[in-house]
């Protein structure tokens, strides 16, 4: 659509995940026609990323150091592990200030259509990390969708063998919902997830 350089960075951003062409254009024109834009500043944050950003040897969330943050902190409770599909997972889950214990990142879900099987993922090393008998609740918090409810049910059988108590996140409506829009399969958690008041 435009001349050389302007397309190749709206096609660079089009390339990127959830930027449609539209947003991949508006992108590349707030760069160009922002005379403030720091261009040079996001082009030495995006290489310093590449050298400097890693996976937590223990849990697979992002780190610049071998450890994340979380499995350095002291403070954290070693006893629960919340386990996620992708490292953004886990900022969500702080953003809540509601659970204090550490983290496993599996590195996606199950998924037999994309070709990603068990193996594929950071089960494994799931399991070496409950081996010691330091964990004593895993929380399965995948995606409520079919790939995190296959993963979910897939950790599930697995961890049946061990002493370990295995719960799932409750999902059900959403705050500020009505319930005439909620699907049948949103409403029966719901009803399944309910508790006393």
């Amino acid at each position: 659509m435009y001349d050389g350089i302007v397309q190749e960075l709206i096609d660079e951003f089009g390339r990127l995940p959830g930027i449609g062409p539209k947003s991949a254009q508006r992108i590349a024109f707030h760069i160009l026609q922002t005379p403030t834009f720091d261009v040079a500043r996001l082009a030495e944050l995006l290489t310093e990323i590449r050298e400097r950003v890693r996976f937590c040897e223990i849990c697979g969330n992002v780190a610049e150091q071998d450890r994340c943050a979380i499995c350095r902190d002291p403070r954290r409770n070693a006893a629960l592990i919340c386990v996620v599909e992708d490292a953004k997972d886990v900022a969500a889950i702080e953003r809540t200030r509601e659970f204090r214990g550490l983290y496993h990142v599996l590195g996606g879900a199950i998924s037999p259509i994309a070709g990603i099987g068990p193996d594929d993922l950071r089960i494994a090393q799931l399991m070496t990390r409950l081996a010691d008998g330091t964990v004593q609740e895993v929380i399965l918090a995948t995606n409520p969708n079919l790939e995190g409810e296959a993963t979910a049910s897939y950790l599930s059988r697995l961890l049946t063998t061990m002493q370990i108590t295995v719960s799932r996140l409750a999902s059900g409506l959403p705050v500020g919902g009505d319930l005439e829009y909620a699907d049948e399969v949103t409403l029966g958690r719901a009803f399944e997830g309910r508790r006393v008041l």
